[in-house]
């Protein structure tokens, strides 16, 4: 899949029981000696958070539960603005059929080789029709559902006889077209040219960040579903909000995750359910450049970050989930200014510990998180580290 920031190409290895309490023990004991009670509670990795009470995102739901899904048109009733502008998001369209990709429309006819294979894409029956051929032969699916909303990439997958499979190839929006899924090797045979089979662990892993509603059912089940991420994977389940609500009681939002209200730790964490927390970077094995696709992890790498963090500087303090994300680097500026002076002649005060800037006053991303391109995604990833960055200097560690 498109896992453009918690992409776990060996995340199957996690999945293994032994391995994973052997990591995750690992973790524990390392945790337990570095941190404080209170930062230990906050700060773990996403696959012991989930099994903690309350909700978190891509927490799954048990089957009798997911009828307590009730849908962001519902949500709308009452938070109308900001249900309506959230399903402009990209988030909000993490996940479609393959028959709504217009990525998949626009190259309906598309041909492309990869190593020595070729593939098309057929789109002329109605379906989206994926077959590759190694000169002589052919193999063929019906492509089902695209992940990622196209504006940076998009990957494919199909269920045949029961399995899960993942595109060869991911589309590109900077290049407008398809390549090698970052992260994995060439088919070894044409019999694996078509697709990769995954787990269903694996498998879980893509739908329970690009969808709302999972449930725990074995095997993956996506029966009632729903495809993207909306309302409810980050609030949780709403009907006894809305029950709640309708009968008048005092305090309906108990009844649903409000993440405006978690520590600064705990919101970055909460964003790092799909987005890989420090601990979900460290835990599959990351290192170096690659490390820029995982924001949470870079950020708390900064030195403003401390060690509790500062709400000043959590993910939603810049970005706005329900709304559609900013490109602009000046629509920051006034992000940076919550903690830096805006005047060189003005001193560090209590409120704004950061110093003024004494080279620009305005465009500040560009030079204090600048932007790196790892040449398999084709694509410039924004580095969340914020820090003095000097020209030309090596991708700090």
């Amino acid at each position: 899949m498109v896992f453009l920031f918690r992409g776990f190409p060996s995340f199957a290895a996690l999945c293994n029981p032994a391995t994973f309490l052997l990591i995750v023990g690992l973790a524990f004991t390392a945790r337990a000696r570095a941190q404080s009670a209170d930062d230990f509670l906050h700060d773990v990795p996403t696959q012991e958070r989930i099994q903690e009470p309350g909700w978190w995102p891509t927490k799954p739901l048990l089957a009798k539960e997911q009828k307590d899904l009730v849908g962001w048109q519902t949500c709308a009733q009452c938070h109308r603005s900001i249900a309506t502008s959230q399903r402009q998001t990209g988030m909000a369209h993490a996940l479609m059929a393959a028959g709504s990709s217009t990525v998949l429309e626009q190259h309906a006819h598309e041909s492309f080789r990869l190593g020595p294979f070729q593939y098309l894409i057929d789109s002329s029956n109605g379906n989206h029709e994926l077959s590759v051929s190694d000169g002589s032969r052919s193999l063929s699916a019906t492509l089902q559902w695209a992940f990622g909303s196209g504006e940076v990439g998009q990957s494919y997958s199909w269920d045949l006889v029961g399995t899960l499979y993942e595109s060869r190839f991911n589309y590109f929006e900077s290049t407008h077209g398809f390549d090698y899924t970052p992260g994995r090797t060439m088919a070894d045979s044409f019999q694996t040219a078509l697709g990769r089979p995954l787990s269903d662990a694996e498998g879980r892993t893509c739908f329970a960040c690009h969808s709302t509603g999972l449930t725990s059912v074995k095997p993956l089940n996506l029966d009632g579903v729903v495809l993207g991420i909306s309302c409810e994977a980050c609030h949780g389940p709403g009907a006894k909000h809305v029950a709640a609500m309708t009968a008048g009681q005092s305090e309906p939002a108990s009844h649903v995750l409000n993440p405006g209200k978690l520590s600064p730790a705990e919101s970055v964490n909460f964003c790092g359910a799909c987005h890989s927390t420090s601990w979900d970077v460290k835990l599959a094995g990351f290192a170096g450049v690659d490390t820029v696709r995982f924001p949470v992890f870079r950020l708390q790498e900064s030195r403003c970050w401390g060690k509790a963090g500062d709400a000043r500087i959590t993910c939603a303090a810049c970005h706005d989930p329900h709304q559609p994300l900013v490109h602009e680097a000046g629509f920051y500026d006034t992000k940076c200014l919550r903690c830096h002076q805006s005047s060189t002649h003005a001193s560090p005060a209590a409120d704004h510990p950061g110093a003024a800037c004494p080279v620009a006053g305005s465009q500040c991303t560009t030079c204090h998180m600048p932007k790196y391109e790892l040449p398999s995604m084709h694509y410039k990833f924004t580095d969340h580290r914020i820090r003095v960055a000097g020209k030309d200097a090596p991708f700090p560690e």
